[in-house]
């Protein structure tokens, strides 16, 4: 084994026993993680410049810094009612694949590190998003978090977004 590959190898074994970290946000009433290196910024919801004949999940697009950025409302997306803006509405603007995209959730709360042992696998009932989206549910104490492969989700074909990652 190389000292690069070795090195590789300590740094991800340490990283398991850490922990990932996970940006917590609400939708609707249920609690959702993604993973904290794709979030890029969180910012206050702002109105959007709408882009005609897009999908109703697709807000519009903002100028951010230069970058035009889509804005994706995951509560049209997923049909979680009649979604309302106000202070704690907030957009995370996620870097994915070189692309950028903002997402709007209901609010974001903290960032919360889970090991390998709290996440259980997800069940194939129950929730907004496709299984096939869903890394785990993420356990603490009595809080549990519906973690999401954003990733994934963004490239997947219904949203088209992102191009697919290579694998």
């Amino acid at each position: 084994m190389s000292y690069t590959t070795q090195t590789q190898t300590l740094s991800a074994a340490a990283g398991d026993a850490a922990g990932t970290e996970y940006l917590a946000f609400t939708l609707g009433r249920e609690e959702y993680g993604i993973d904290i290196l794709r979030v890029q910024e969180i910012r206050g919801y702002e109105p959007v410049t709408r882009i005609a004949n897009a999908p109703d999940f697709i807000k519009g697009v903002v100028n951010l810094r230069g970058t035009i950025v889509p804005v994706v409302d995951m509560r049209i997306k997923f049909n979680l009612g009649t979604p309302t803006y106000d202070q704690f509405t907030v957009v995370i603007i996620l870097s994915i694949g070189g692309r950028v995209v903002g997402m709007v959730v209901d609010s974001v709360s903290d960032v919360t590190t889970l090991t390998a042992e709290q996440i259980k696998p997800a069940p194939e009932i129950g929730t907004a998003f496709d299984t096939d989206y869903l890394i785990g549910l993420g356990t603490l104490d009595t809080r549990m978090l519906i973690l999401v492969d954003i990733e994934k989700l963004m490239s997947s074909e219904e949203m088209g977004l992102i191009e697919k990652m290579a694998a």
